[in-house]
């Protein structure tokens, strides 16, 4: 519990935190301190690394409450060094490990009210359509259909607009699972074959266990009827 609670302790912080990075990095109007700011960001954005690297270990050996404390710990160094992008990815991270232990809440809180404000604020559309799946990750664990929907439907656009195949084809079979999810298995069905004829076109793989897995699951749904 304590452990959780710090690292939501450091999301809090290293939201309020972010207009700061920017003024303090700014600050220095005789440009003495520059190389002091330059070798300080470096040594923070180390020290992120080092315990993203130590996060990501402890997620794969299942370790997951530690494994929330030090991506959080990452995402506040990332912060302080100003790197965005890594701020980003290290609470998305965070965000979904809040979702493998079934916090839903907390996993929604991270990408909506920090991480996805994060990336858009910069402009990065691929953390934007990250964002987007995640949050439909989220909601539809929590059974919150409508909601699962927008999102996947929100990324689905932004990718077909950035020409990001992966991320298109990722958002229509997220689509499907929540249609699964609404027995809406014949619309289900259609968005999984426009997966993968598009991947098939794309010559995108890496989605092949996922199609074969809907579509295992549909047949399982339908037995039941």
């Amino acid at each position: 519990m304590y452990k959780l609670c710090f690292a939501l302790f450091c999301l809090i912080f290293c939201s309020s935190a972010i207009a700061q990075t920017n003024t303090f990095t700014q600050q220095d109007p005789n440009g003495g301190g520059s190389s002091i700011s330059i070798a300080t960001s470096g040594a923070e954005e180390a020290e992120g690394d080092v315990y993203f690297q130590e996060a990501e270990k402890n997620e794969r050996m299942g370790d997951l409450n530690d494994a929330l404390t030090l991506f959080g710990k990452a995402a506040f160094e990332y912060n302080n060094s100003g790197n965005s992008s890594r701020y980003g990815a290290s609470l998305l991270r965070l965000s979904n490990v809040h979702y493998l232990l079934e916090h839903y809440t907390e996993a929604e809180h991270v990408v909506l009210n920090v991480a996805l404000k994060t990336y858009s604020r910069f402009g990065n559309r691929s953390g934007q359509m990250a964002s987007y799946s995640q949050l439909g990750k989220i909601y539809l664990a929590a059974n919150k259909l409508t909601q699962s929907m927008w999102f996947y439907t929100q990324q689905g656009i932004l990718a077909r607009q950035t020409n990001s195949n992966t991320s298109y084809i990722d958002s229509i079979l997220g689509l499907a699972q929540v249609k699964i999810r609404k027995k809406e298995y014949v619309q289900a069905s259609r968005d999984i074959n426009k997966a993968e004829t598009f991947a098939k076109n794309s010559r995108i793989s890496q989605f092949k266990g996922q199609i074969k897995q809907a579509r295992s699951l549909i047949a399982e749904k339908k037995k039941v009827l």
